[in-house]
């Protein structure tokens, strides 16, 4: 798969992990499966957007408020591309609260900015045993499987993603990509 295709499918995954507003909840709040049914239904890119917002500021946001310290301070450094710091910082909040599925999906991010995509996949499997239906650690799956060429597996990862939510950025042309790979066509 050409590096761009996945240094697209990181920015992307970089913008709606780090750039998502916060709200009231977690992966346990009683919003999200209203949410998650108004998503496959959404019909549109423009109509889901909003709903996908809110999935991830649900998801961002803890009610623990060291926690939530812990989360404020490492987007804080991911956002200033202090990954080391941000490492440390968001692998203390899976400490401090081990069931905060966005605390998982933040270290798995790092890890996987920083080269570490055996290591992010780790945290994501946490992730998805707490939050089953994140498209986000699913994305991250695909690209950190696909980083390792296990195609294969990269391509059930995005196709999960696109189950969940079939408006994802990049979630298609990532998959149309590695059926072509996988299909020995250059690409």
């Amino acid at each position: 798969m050409p590096r761009m295709t996945w240094l697209f499918g990181l920015v992307v995954w970089f913008a709606l992990v780090v750039a998502s507003p916060l709200a009231r909840a977690d992966q346990s709040d009683p919003r999200l499966p209203a949410l998650f049914d108004q998503l496959r239904s959404a019909g549109d890119d423009e109509t889901a957007a909003p709903i996908t917002a809110q999935i991830w500021a649900i998801w961002l946001h803890s009610d623990d408020p060291r926690a939530a310290a812990l989360m404020s301070a490492g987007v804080d450094s991911l956002s200033a591309g202090n990954l080391d710091k941000a490492l440390d910082i968001f692998t203390h909040l899976t400490t401090v609260a081990p069931d905060f599925a966005e605390g998982w999906n933040k270290r798995a991010t790092v890890l996987y900015m920083l080269g570490r995509p055996a290591d992010s996949i780790k945290g994501i499997d946490r992730v998805l045993a707490l939050e089953p239906r994140h498209f986000g650690a699913l994305s991250g799956l695909g690209l950190c499987d696909a980083l390792l060429h296990r195609d294969q597996d990269a391509l059930r990862a995005f196709q999960r993603a696109l189950a969940v939510d079939p408006y994802a950025p990049g979630i298609r042309l990532n998959i149309e990509l590695l059926k072509k790979r996988l299909a020995g066509e250059s690409i």
